[in-house]
C-alpha cells in the first residue's frame, strides 16, 4: 500500500526526530560539554597539554581533529549505509542503530573524568557518528512523507521542534547544575563535576525516549529477506545514483556550493564555544546565555528562511542568509570583548536554523520526483555536509596549531561564505526544475 503524504500526525512524529536528537547538538557539541571538556581535558598543572592514547597534543587540537576525524569516518560510511538501507528496505533499522550508538555513547561521559579523557574523546567521536549517521536517514523521510510544496515549511517546522526540545532540556540541566539541592543533590556533587555528568546521562535518555515517537509513525521498512549480497547490492545502488547526479546539472551545482558554505557553518557551530572561552576569556555563565540566544532566534529564523524562500525562491533566500552568515567571522575576527560576542551570536542565532533547514529542503526539490530510494540521495548530501565539516574543523585547528591563535582561522571562514555565495548564483531560485 502506497503511504498516505501530508498527514500532520507523521509530519509531528517526524519533527520530533529534530526534537529528540537536538540535545545532542546543544548540550553536547555547544555548551555543558564544551565547558566540562575545557576544564577536565587538561595536564597536572592544568595545561592544555594533554595525554591521548600515548600522545601529547593540545587539548583544543585535539577536540578539532575528533569532530573531522568522526565527519570523515561517516563520509565514508553513509554512502553505502544509506545504498544497502534503499536496497534492503531497512530504512528505519540504520537510523535506529545510528540513535542507539550518539545516545548510548552521551550516557558513557558520565565516566568522563581526568583519568579517562582517552575514553572520553573517543566516545565523544562515537556520538558524533551516531548523531550524524541517524541524520542522513531521517533527513530522507521528508520527500517520503510530504509533498514538495511543504518541504521548506516542514523542514523549517523540524529545525523549530530541535530548539525548543533542546532548550527545555539545558534549562533542566543548568538548573541541576546550577541548584542542585532541587534535585536532592549538594552543592559538592556540582563542583565535582557528578550533576555535570548526570546532565550527560539525561541527553541519551532524552534522545533514546523521543525517538521512539518517530520509529512508530514513519513509514514502515520493507524489508527484504536478508541476503549476504546486501553489501554488494549497496555499491550497485550507489553506483546508480552516482551516475544520476551525474547528469543532474543543477544537482552537482547546488552540492559543490553547498559543500563550501557549510563548511564555514559547521565550523562556527562546532567552534564557537572553544573561540568565546580560549580568545574572549567568556565565563561558562556568559557562554551559557549565549547558546540560549542563539537557540532561542534560530526558531524565527527557520521560519524566516521558509518565508524567504516562498517570496524569492530557494536559492535567492540562500544567498541573502549566507551574506549575513559572512558578517559574522569578519566581525568575530576584531572582536575583543564579551558583548560584541553576544551581538554576533544573535546574527548567527537569525541564520542558522535557516541555512541548515533552506538548504535540506532545496536538496529535497532537486531530487527527481519518482525517486523511491530517497536515503541514496540524501547520503551523498551527507557525504557532502560530513566532507564540509571534517575538511573545515580540520582546516581550522591545523591553522591554530600552526599559528597558535583561533583569530587567523576565523578568516578562511569568510573566503568560504563568500565563495558560496558567488557558487549559488549558478542556480536558478524561482521555479527550481530537476534538470
Amino acid at each position: 500500500m502506497e503511504f498516505i503524504k501530508n498527514q500532520k500526525k507523521v509530519i509531528n512524529a517526524w519533527c520530533m526526530y529534530d526534537w529528540a536528537n537536538s540535545v545532542h547538538n546543544l548540550v553536547i557539541t555547544s555548551v555543558i560539554f564544551p565547558i566540562y571538556y575545557k576544564a577536565t581535558a587538561v595536564n597536572a598543572d592544568g595545561g592544555n597539554m594533554i595525554d591521548f592514547l600515548g600522545f601529547q597534543v593540545d587539548n583544543n587540537v585535539l577536540y578539532s581533529y575528533t569532530l573531522s576525524v568522526s565527519a570523515f569516518v561517516l563520509v565514508l560510511l553513509n554512502p553505502i549505509l544509506t545504498s544497502m538501507a534503499d536496497y534492503s528496505g531497512r530504512k528505519k533499522m540504520f537510523m535506529k542503530f545510528f540513535c542507539y550508538l550518539g545516545a548510548l555513547s552521551c550516557i558513557y561521559f558520565f565516566f568522563f573524568t581526568k583519568d579517562t579523557i582517552s575514553g572520553a574523546v573517543i566516545a565523544f567521536g562515537l556520538s558524533m557518528i551516531g548523531w550524524g549517521g541517524s541524520i542522513v536517514f531521517y533527513n530522507s523521510f521528508l520527500p517520503q512523507i510530504t509533498t514538495e510544496d511543504r518541504y521548506d515549511k516542514t523542514s523549517a517546522q523540524g529545525f523549530v521542534f530541535g530548539y525548543v526540545g533542546s532548550v527545555l532540556l539545558l534549562i533542566f540541566n543548568l538548573l541541576m547544575i546550577m541548584k542542585p539541592e532541587f534535585f536532592g543533590l549538594t552543592q559538592a556533587d556540582s563542583d565535582s563535576g557528578l550533576t555535570t555528568r548526570i546532565a550527560f546521562i539525561t541527553v541519551g535518555v532524552w534522545w533514546i525516549a523521543f525517538a521512539q515517537i518517530p520509529f512508530y509513525h514513519l513509514p514502515k521498512d520493507q524489508k527484504r529477506p536478508f541476503q549476504f549480497s546486501w553489501f554488494a547490492k549497496g555499491f550497485e545502488e550507489l553506483k546508480t545514483v552516482f551516475n544520476e547526479l551525474k547528469n543532474r546539472k543543477l544537482l552537482k551545482r547546488f552540492l559543490i556550493a553547498f559543500f563550501i558554505y557549510d563548511m564555514g557553518v559547521m565550523t562556527i557551530i562546532f567552534i564557537a564555544g572553544i573561540f568565546a572561552i580560549e580568545e574572549l576569556k567568556i565565563p561558562s555563565t556568559g557562554l551559557i546565555v549565549t547558546i540560549l540566544l542563539i537557540q532561542l532566534v534560530a526558531i524565527p529564523g527557520s521560519y524566516l528562511a521558509s518565508w524567504l524562500s516562498k517570496k524569492y525562491g530557494n536559492t535567492s533566500a540562500l544567498r541573502i542568509i549566507i551574506a549575513i552568515w559572512a558578517t559574522t567571522p569578519l566581525a568575530a575576527y576584531f572582536t575583543t570583548t564579551p558583548e560584541q560576542f553576544y551581538v554576533i551570536a544573535a546574527v548567527v542565532g537569525l541564520v542558522m536554523g535557516g541555512v541548515q533547514s533552506l538548504s535540506r529542503s532545496t536538496f529535497a526539490k532537486l531530487i527527481p520526483d519518482d525517486t523511491k530510494d530517497t536515503a541514496s540521495y540524501f547520503g551523498f548530501y551527507d557525504i557532502t555536509e560530513k566532507l564540509a565539516m571534517s575538511i573545515g574543523t580540520f582546516a581550522f585547528g591545523a591553522i591554530v596549531q600552526a599559528t597558535g591563535s583561533m583569530r587567523n582561522s576565523v578568516l578562511l571562514i569568510l573566503v568560504l561564505f563568500i565563495a558560496g555565495f558567488f557558487l549559488l548564483a549558478r542556480i536558478p531560485s524561482k521555479n527550481l526544475y530537476k534538470g
